[in-house]
């Protein structure tokens, strides 16, 4: 070929190549419509608990634990691409009011329930939830009947059972602490008297300890003076106590001002800072069960810095359980690729998944595998877990 026709050639060649590379790079930056991204709607998760009033500080942390975990799974893909949305709905531990905010919630079409905090409350909504086939999850509603019952198949916690709980204090009464003479009371609510009369049960099943008392309390009252000599009258060594802080640190703070110094035992329902500071000095020595101490994990470790980054302070009481109930509710139906009851229930009850509590799944009961409780007591102003 002539030089220069090759030259010509050659520049007719490279202006094919330059065009075709044109069009392929418009191509890149104008997708078809076939290609444009779909929003996906967002998986709704209700976040339902005392979130006012005297029982604020046990349904706040739940709160939390579902915004850190949802800022951080939608800070990543979300559930399978979906975007987790928080229904927040206050209950203020109420089972009147339980049942407004579990029919507001399912009115808005949640896809699963994180919460309720207490049990009488959590009762209270669950048919709603059950006949809505919503799965629910509570990281601290405690009573046997939520879930050994079987009348709530929709139901799950990962928080142990009343019974476990009382069967803890009343061995620790007995066999640590060789007291045989136990004042028995409670609130009369659902949790409360639920765990007194495990507690009762299991200590006139043992030849070590008798009742010398078994009475049940006003939940607000001011007043607590008549129980407070019943307990006295009583030459009771200990009392175990069903119920939450309010009323826990009057009778304490009553008994110690009469210069009692008779053991109190409680529960979950009291093993928390607010007692401390609404006790005072009265609060010291005080045992109380609670969940078992996983401030070692990994991810209770991270879940707690998160919580100190962002809201300034430590995390209150049931958080590491709410944040364990989180990360189950995403795992199953990030697992299962889907929002539909049954599918969420198996993978519930199938999957493994790692949390601030351990790796756990669930029983058929919905009872949480491999959580437990714990003795602590109040020491210079802290809750000390006791070995």
């Amino acid at each position: 070929m002539h030089q220069k026709q090759w030259r010509f050639f050659k520049l007719f060649i490279a202006m094919i190549l330059s065009a075709a590379m044109i069009v392929a790079c418009g191509q890149k930056e104008e997708p078809t419509q076939a290609e444009e991204k779909v929003e996906l709607p967002p998986i709704k998760i209700a976040v339902v608990g005392a979130h006012s009033g005297d029982l604020a500080s046990y349904g706040i942390p739940t709160v939390r634990a579902a915004e850190l975990v949802a800022e951080h799974r939608n800070a990543l893909c979300g559930i399978n691409g979906r975007k987790i949305e928080l229904v927040v709905e206050d209950d203020a531990c109420k089972p009147e009011i339980a049942t407004s905010s579990a029919t507001k919630v399912t009115g808005e079409g949640v896809n699963v329930v994180l919460g309720h905090i207490c049990s009488g409350a959590t009762k209270a909504a669950l048919g709603i939830y059950k006949d809505s086939h919503i799965v629910t999850m509570s990281p601290s509603a405690t009573n046997p009947g939520l879930t050994q019952s079987g009348d709530y198949p929709n139901f799950f916690r990962t928080i142990a059972s009343d019974d476990a709980q009382a069967r803890l204090e009343v061995e620790f009464a007995l066999g640590t602490l060789n007291l045989s003479k136990i004042a028995v009371l409670h609130d009369k609510g659902d949790y409360g008297k639920g765990l007194a009369e495990f507690a009762k049960s299991f200590i006139e099943a043992d030849n070590r300890g008798e009742v010398v008392l078994y009475e049940g309390v006003t939940p607000g009252a001011v007043d607590y003076s008549a129980v407070v000599n019943k307990i006295k009258q009583s030459e009771a060594q200990a009392v175990i106590f069903g119920g939450y802080h309010p009323e826990a640190s009057k009778i304490v703070s009553q008994m110690r001002k009469k210069a009692m110094d008779t053991i109190f035992i409680s529960d979950d329902g009291v093993k928390d800072d607010t007692f401390i500071k609404v006790a005072g000095e009265y609060a010291e020595g005080v045992y109380a069960s609670g969940p078992m101490d996983t401030s070692k994990n990994s991810i209770a470790i991270e879940a707690v810095e998160a919580h100190k980054a962002k809201y300034g302070e430590d995390p209150g009481a049931f958080y590491l359980n709410a944040y364990a109930a989180a990360l189950a509710l995403i795992n199953a139906m990030e697992k299962s690729c889907s929002t539909q009851y049954d599918d969420i229930v198996n993978a519930l009850r199938s999957e493994w998944v790692a949390t601030p509590l351990g790796i756990i799944k669930f029983d058929k009961k919905g009872d949480a595998i491999g959580v437990g409780f714990a003795m602590y007591q109040v020491q210079n102003g802290a809750y000390v877990e006791i070995k």
